[in-house]
């Protein structure tokens, strides 16, 4: 398939929306039960929100240059009994509103005791309770994009809706363990972990669905393709002189050698060089975890146009010669 550049960053910057805002109801949850010191309401968690609100709506920017008519989204959210894209399209705004529900209720400090037991944060561990099963089913919803389509057997399987939860909870914790550097150090060490064990549980998955991939059997071939026995067809020509839709959206237009080097880019960017910075800015150095995170995010870009061009779509059996 043909990547396109504004389903990249959309998929990749609410991934770290929806992990960062994930981290910060982990160290709260932590918090309440007194396993990690409490942090401020205003300076910690409402400025995380923020971040995580500012990546959430990067991603939906980037999501309108994908779009024909934009004026026109809007009817997206109209299919969603049978479409995953419909349904990702309704839960994106929603999640959207906790985070900043979230955000808010800490910025302004409002701790009601909701249940009558006394402690503190207990509307927000409700709000990110619920924001928190809102994340997994948006993680769930923008997997099964691609998931559901069957013909497409290198997206075809579990292993996509597992591999967009770990890689947007890796580059989610790997940023709040960069921020928590600079806004509440005695957490870097809680964060930072989580981070190694999240993006090395990703790389594993990450890798599974390479091994995966390389070995595929193809439902179809050139002759099921053409209807004709023959052991041996070869094809000359793919029927006319110039481009047309067929083959510059379903293909991406680049040579084996090229998928070879963007997949060993994008593996170790995306997990060996974070892993690295993250065990060697676990002790508390700021600009070192903020690298890890803006390494592990061009990775990111790189994983997620390998993921789209190494979908091979059967309709290039028509159009192999070009």
């Amino acid at each position: 398939m043909h990547p396109a550049f504004s389903v990249i960053f959309l998929t990749t910057l609410i991934g770290v929306g929806q992990g960062l805002f994930l981290a910060l109801v982990t160290g709260e949850s932590y918090a309440a039960v007194n396993l990690l010191p409490q942090q401020s309401s205003r300076e910690f968690y409402a400025v995380g929100a923020l971040l995580a609100m500012l990546f959430l709506i990067g991603g939906l920017i980037a999501s309108i240059f994908h779009l024909g008519h934009p004026e026109r989204g809007w009817r997206a959210a109209t299919r969603w009994r049978t479409s995953w894209l419909s349904r990702e399209v309704i839960v994106l705004p929603l999640m959207m509103g906790l985070v900043f529900l979230y955000g808010v209720v800490h910025f302004f400090d409002w701790h009601p005791d909701l249940f009558g037991v006394g402690t503190r944060n207990q509307l927000t561990l409700v709000i990110g309770a619920i924001g928190t099963v809102v994340a997994f089913a948006l993680f769930v919803s923008t997997g099964m994009v691609y998931a559901s389509i069957k013909f497409l057997q290198e997206w075809a399987s579990p292993l996509t809706v597992v591999n967009y939860i770990l890689l947007g909870g890796a580059s989610g914790f790997t940023f709040a363990t960069a921020f928590v550097a600079y806004n509440a150090p005695d957490l870097v060490t809680f964060y930072g972990t989580w981070a190694i064990i999240i993006t090395f549980a990703a790389l594993v998955g990450r890798v599974g669905s390479l091994f995966r991939n390389a070995r595929i059997k193809r439902h179809s071939n050139i002759q099921s393709a053409i209807g004709v026995r023959h052991p041996r067809i070869q094809q000359k020509a793919m029927g006319f002189m110039g481009g047309s839709y067929n083959t510059r959206e379903y293909h991406h237009g680049k040579g084996i050698s090229a998928l070879k080097s963007v997949r060993w880019t994008f593996l170790i960017l995306t997990f060996v060089v974070p892993l690295l910075l993250l065990w060697i800015g676990i002790a508390g150095n700021g600009t070192i975890l903020l690298a890890a995170f803006g390494v592990q995010y061009v990775g990111l870009l790189f994983e997620r146009w390998f993921f789209l061009a190494q979908a091979n779509h059967p309709q290039n059996l028509y159009y192999q010669t070009i």
